[in-house]
């Protein structure tokens, strides 16, 4: 996957660029992550790239020009592209929408500032408007790193084993189930005897049953919808509402 960011402080990319899984796999080719500072795409003598907003308002909207030019640049060669703009008016980002994303050949992320982008700029190119959450931040780096984080560990070959995501919170839908590791006693503290039965069907219960439990406590809405999906079968459905009737 080739991933490009649109950006007026790439320095803040370093970390996420360098380290850990994300490093991995662009040391490994497996991903090619672009930081593009757009600044340098204005005609502006001063290089400006944001301008007062028509109709008057507080704050600066960021101009089309620039934006323009940086992506006709990115996309000459490209057939299909996702462009996502990052904004508290976005949908509310999920694990679906990190799945539709890790499928894709071509990211490009706009990073936000100020008032936010022209909306011819929107119109003309943006096909996702993305938000992280209820709030809203100083620009759209953090929310970049944070969807790039999600869709990046979702590709084949940048996690080490499948295994590693297929079970994790909201993957299956469900909160993911309690680790334990040594020491089996800390400090009077001690591990579910389960785990060290070796019977790994009860142990696959257990952790079922943990999960659905803590999804119960934290994220009641994920139940609902996880009793709704088509690819899940009947089978599998009566069984997970009989352990939340064993449950409540």
């Amino acid at each position: 996957m080739k991933i490009d960011i649109l950006t007026l402080f790439p320095e803040m990319f370093g970390s996420i660029l360098n380290e850990s899984i994300i490093g991995r796999a662009i040391n490994n080719g497996i991903l090619e992550i672009n930081v593009i500072n757009f600044r340098k795409y204005s005609k502006n003598r001063h290089k400006k790239v944001d301008d007062y907003p028509y109709g008057g308002g507080s704050g600066m909207v960021l101009m089309n020009q620039p934006i323009f030019d940086a992506l006709d640049s990115l996309t000459k060669d490209k057939k299909d592209y996702r462009i996502i703009y990052l904004t508290p008016k976005g949908k509310t980002f999920n694990q679906e929408m990190a799945k539709s994303l890790s499928k894709e050949e071509n990211l490009i992320f706009i990073c936000g500032h100020y008032e936010g982008l022209d909306q011819r700029t929107i119109d003309y190119w943006v096909t996702d408007e993305i938000s992280i959450g209820d709030y809203v931040l100083t620009g759209g780096e953090l929310p970049a790193m944070v969807i790039i984080d999600s869709v990046s560990r979702l590709i084949p070959g940048v996690l080490n084993k499948e295994e590693s995501f297929i079970d994790e919170s909201f993957y299956s839908g469900l909160l993911e189930y309690p680790h334990y590791t040594r020491p089996y006693n800390f400090k009077g503290l001690t591990v579910p005897e389960v785990l060290l039965s070796g019977n790994h069907k009860l142990i696959k219960e257990w952790r079922l049953k943990e999960s659905i439990k803590l999804t119960i406590e934290r994220r009641p809405d994920l139940i609902k919808k996880l009793l709704e999906r088509d690819d899940i079968d009947n089978k599998d459905k009566e069984k997970i509402k009989k352990i939340i009737k064993d449950i409540l």
